[in-house]
């Protein structure tokens, strides 16, 4: 199986460096020297990271034959495809790969069915899950552990606990005016 596991920014310096978007959770072994990368678009590679390291907070990466800051613009926005086993998991129990949850069963505590995950949306705050209803439409859903209160990989299914109004209409709505004493209603017409 082959998963993206970064996207490739700008030229950084003359040598043939370049930032990368990193999109995975596990950058030490899927993008260290060594590593031979498929490319999107196919064009552009295979390449093979030659180094390595951490600049302000940004991932920098040299890949062998790139000597230049023109090379290394050309490959701007290239996506990096690594194969994985589809058999394998992360090192941590409650960690999962995009292919896992694509597809689980969403279901609320009750065993109420909800839908079906069709995306994972990697947001710089949390991670989402795209849950399409039985009806077609489609609700967003925190990948937290407060809501997503389990995952089954054996059972392909999803249980979460949403707050009232994440997918429902029965959201509890909360104003400072209805605390105040004493305030006169009005039609929102000043005669």
């Amino acid at each position: 199986m082959q998963l993206v596991v970064a996207r490739i920014g700008r030229a950084h310096g003359i040598k043939g460096e370049v930032t990368v978007e990193v999109r995975t959770d596990e950058p030490e072994l899927r993008l260290a020297p060594g590593a031979v990368l498929a490319t999107d678009p196919a064009s552009t590679g295979p390449l093979t990271i030659e180094t390595g390291r951490v600049h302000s907070g940004r991932l920098l990466l040299r890949f062998e034959g790139v000597r230049d800051r023109t090379a290394a613009e050309a490959l701007r926005n290239t996506l990096l495809i690594a194969d994985v086993d589809p058999d394998e998991r992360p090192e941590e129990d409650d960690e999962y790969y995009d292919h896992q949850l694509i597809d689980l069963d969403v279901v609320l505590t009750d065993g109420t069915e909800v839908g079906r995950i069709t995306e994972i949306s990697h947001l710089p705050s949390q991670d989402l899950f795209i849950v399409e209803r039985p009806d077609g439409t489609e609700v967003m859903v925190p990948f937290v552990e407060e809501i997503v209160t389990e995952i089954d990989l054996d059972e392909q299914r999803a249980v979460i606990d949403p707050p009232p109004g994440l997918i429902d209409d029965r959201a509890e709505i909360a104003s400072a005016r209805d605390d105040e004493s004493g305030a006169d209603e009005t039609d929102g017409n000043d005669d």
